[in-house]
């Protein structure tokens, strides 16, 4: 009776693909005029925290450590070699790849007058290799990259002057890569605020202290830099799609008690303030009360109105890995507010496994802002292990089955998703925990975590899955 208002099917437009980051990817940190950003600061530490804080003799010790091995100086080279990768990607039958550009190659020390030719050639050089193979670019053009010395002398985010600096970087590449890209994210998981700290915002915890007023100012200040840039892309090229993004932290109550399902409201508000800045063109009444209560000076000035309103949103990107549970008690912790969701599994390395969120995501974002929708990281890290030349990870191939069924499911409700980008498609270094045995790959890369290995690449089962997924339009997950 309604069937011509349904939707039957993934759209034949769906871009499948994979997500990376420079840091996690290139190597090569000291090659071709590039300057120091934060990954590279990260040792391989045992039951590293990701709440990451760092002085500026941290900084300094770090760059000069000659002892401890810091694996995203290394990655897996597609510095030096990339185009062998690329080609096992376009066999994968991927049409779609995420990377960032990291800032500090392209400005090393990111208040240069100009930038940094070599740099700029390098990814002249990858772009072309990704269009040569039938594979569209989505650059991040800030994913925790930024160049160490704006830490060092502006104090990271938390300066206004960064913005100046952003978008003179984020310019050059919206002209240098006009035709080329077409999709372009500012800044990676932005609402990462009570996890990440130096890494997002590069301020120095001995300088700026490392409270939640501080980084609401340096967020202030990306999302500022964001919506202008935002404006900046659409007027070179009109073809240009740039969207904002967050990691699902929407919630369920812990309990049917009214104060839980507050609870759980008032997370979701605080999540949504992101997507609302840039998609929507203004701060929520919800925050400008937060902001008023907790008395917080974040720097906000009414010129900034201007920027939200003229640099709105095309798309919203959005990271799935987990759903988030909270309670009354729990959301007083700004910082940590979940708590254990007695109905749901976790990974190997903690994270909760719920597949159905992913639906409840994505309907609830896209019933709210009526805004296209990309998943641009969906992925699951195991310990892989090479059993007679070969990995078995069936595990990873049920996961990411279970997730794509419901993903598949909420296009069926009517949800308008552009594409699903698979994270890290090949195995590189863990974000997290700095970690190669952290995998998430469909190709397995024979590099350990303390950087020994063959760099052989080899192809698991869920590769030839995954392959299958892209050649069915994901009729056969």
């Amino acid at each position: 009776m309604y069937e011509k208002y349904l939707v039957n099917d993934i759209p034949k437009e769906f871009l499948w693909g994979g997500a990376v980051t420079a840091s996690q990817t290139e190597g090569g940190w000291d090659c071709g005029g590039k300057g120091v950003c934060p990954p590279d600061l990260i040792p391989l530490v045992k039951n590293r925290k990701q709440n990451n804080l760092m002085t500026t003799v941290d900084i300094q010790s770090a760059i000069e450590d000659k002892k401890n091995y810091y694996p995203r100086r290394y990655a897996i080279d597609w510095y030096h070699d990339y185009k062998d990768d690329i080609k096992l990607l376009k066999e994968l039958g991927i049409k779609c790849l995420r990377t960032s550009i990291n800032w500090a190659r392209i400005f090393p020390n990111g208040d240069d007058e100009y930038p940094n030719e070599e740099g700029l050639k390098y990814y002249d050089g990858f772009i072309d290799e990704l269009l040569k193979n039938g594979i569209e670019p989505l650059i991040t053009i800030s994913h925790f990259e930024m160049p160490v010395n704006l830490a060092l002398k502006y104090n990271g985010w938390y300066n206004r002057k960064v913005i100046d600096f952003f978008v003179k970087y984020a310019t050059v590449l919206f002209e240098r890569y006009k035709g080329k890209v077409h999709y372009w994210i500012p800044f990676d998981e932005m609402n990462l605020i009570a996890r990440e700290s130096f890494n997002q915002f590069g301020m120095p915890s001995d300088v700026i202290p490392n409270t939640f007023e501080n980084k609401l100012r340096a967020l202030h200040h990306e999302m500022v830099a964001a919506c202008k840039i935002t404006k900046i892309a659409h007027k070179i090229d009109k073809n240009n799609k740039v969207g904002t993004m967050i990691t699902n932290h929407l919630s369920y109550p812990l309990t049917c008690k009214p104060e839980d399902a507050m609870a759980s409201l008032k997370n979701d508000q605080f999540e949504d303030f992101y997507i609302e800045v840039q998609a929507c063109g203004g701060y929520p009444k919800t925050m400008f009360r937060f902001l008023n209560e907790n008395n917080y000076d974040i720097d906000y000035l009414e010129e900034d109105e201007i920027v939200f309103q003229e640099g709105k949103a095309d798309f919203i990107g959005i990271s799935y890995y987990n759903s988030r549970t909270v309670s009354v008690v729990s959301v007083q912790n700004l910082e940590d507010p979940e708590v254990e969701n007695p109905y749901l599994e976790t990974s190997d390395w903690g994270w909760i496994i719920d597949p159905l969120c992913l639906r409840y995501c994505l309907n609830r974002l896209y019933d709210h802002y009526h805004l296209p929708i990309f998943i641009l990281e969906l992925g699951l890290g195991t310990h892989d292990t090479v059993v007679d030349g070969k990995v078995h990870d069936q595990e990873r191939i049920h996961y990411l089955s279970e997730h794509l069924k419901q993903m598949k499911e909420a296009i069926l409700d009517g949800v308008q998703v552009m594409g699903c980008l698979m994270w890290g498609p090949i195995d590189i270094v863990a974000n997290s925990t700095a970690q190669m045995s952290k995998r998430y790959g469909f190709i397995y890369v024979d590099i350990q975590d303390d950087g020994s290995g063959s760099r052989a690449r080899i192809k698991k089962d869920s590769f030839d899955w995954y392959q299958r997924v892209i050649e069915t339009n994901g009729s056969e997950l």
